[in-house]
């Protein structure tokens, strides 16, 4: 497999038509067909239903998609930010988080670390906790924000503090009646997952909720993203469990309860490279930390 034949396939799947990808890439259509039949060898698997009209792509070739733009945003991301240091333009720092991170401390955090660091350019990156430490460990970001502790050697993480769970629930729903809901009521609710993919995740998380209390849940539908979940919640398709701070999200649609179960936390937990003694992480870390205290005290 050749990056050529990644940043082919992408301009093949979103234009759907093999002659106006050809002319965006400046190519004849023969050699560009062969590229993508070579591509699909190498992968074992059809990408592009060349039967239909328009072109399709198959299951395979849509999810393929979705991993080909994110190849190459990093792709870009990283030769820009290489030149850029390179020139002596900038020093930069990335910074990688959960999308409920966005909902809690974080949007301060980054605001003070921007403050002290004009100098500095801050790179951020959504990324789910278990993407966080090969990120880390190819140096795409220098710190990350997630929810899980990550089993990794090469990988420190510390956790800042321990989020109550709180329920997600439909405008008008039986349950929001109570004021808090036991997991044992809940485990009889459809319940919406996120994200689907890549595990273990959040997802998981919430699951070994139920299970550690012999409980198991009714999962209606696995969502990618958090505001997905959110979104098929107010359509009244399960319920969500999600971390307290995602009630700073205000949607009419939606209400939140507390669980009865005070032990149903969802950790933030900050990963950094083993060994990085760096003075932009050692400040963030300062920060961080100081955000939570008064956080504590409030």
């Amino acid at each position: 497999m050749e990056l050529r034949q990644l940043r082919y396939f992408e301009a093949v799947a979103t234009a759907l038509s093999f002659s106006r990808a050809a002319e965006r890439l400046h190519m004849a259509q023969p050699p560009l067909s062969r590229q993508i039949q070579q591509l699909e060898e190498a992968l074992g698997a059809q990408l592009i239903d060349r039967s239909a009209r328009p072109l399709q792509l198959t299951p395979a070739g849509r999810f393929f998609l979705e991993q080909t733009v994110q190849i190459l945003a990093r792709l870009k991301e990283s030769a820009e930010a290489t030149r850029r240091i390179a020139e002596g333009r900038r020093t930069v720092f990335g910074i990688g988080f959960v999308p409920s991170a966005l909902y809690g401390l974080l949007p301060e955090l980054i605001r003070q670390f921007r403050a002290l660091n004009a100098g500095v350019e801050v790179q951020l990156s959504e990324l789910i906790t278990v993407q966080q430490a090969e990120a880390l460990k190819t140096g795409r970001i220098d710190v990350g924000f997630g929810r899980l502790v990550l089993d990794d050697p090469e990988v420190q993480s510390v956790t800042l503090l321990e989020e109550p769970i709180v329920a997600a629930l439909p405008a008008r729903h039986p349950l929001l009646r109570r004021k808090q809901l036991p997991l044992a009521l809940l485990a009889q609710e459809p319940l919406l997952l996120y994200p689907a993919r890549p595990r273990p995740s959040y997802a998981d998380h919430v699951l070994q909720l139920f299970k550690g209390r012999g409980l198991t849940p009714r999962v209606a539908m696995e969502a990618n993203e958090l505001q997905t979940a959110l979104g098929l919640v107010a359509a009244g398709v399960g319920i969500a469990l999600v971390p307290a701070s995602v009630r700073h999200l205000h949607r009419s649609e939606v209400h939140y309860r507390p669980l009865a179960d005070g032990a149903a936390v969802s950790p933030v937990i900050m990963n950094a490279r083993v060994g990085d003694e760096g003075a932009l992480l050692k400040q963030l870390r300062t920060l961080a930390m100081g955000l939570v205290q008064r956080r504590a005290t409030d």
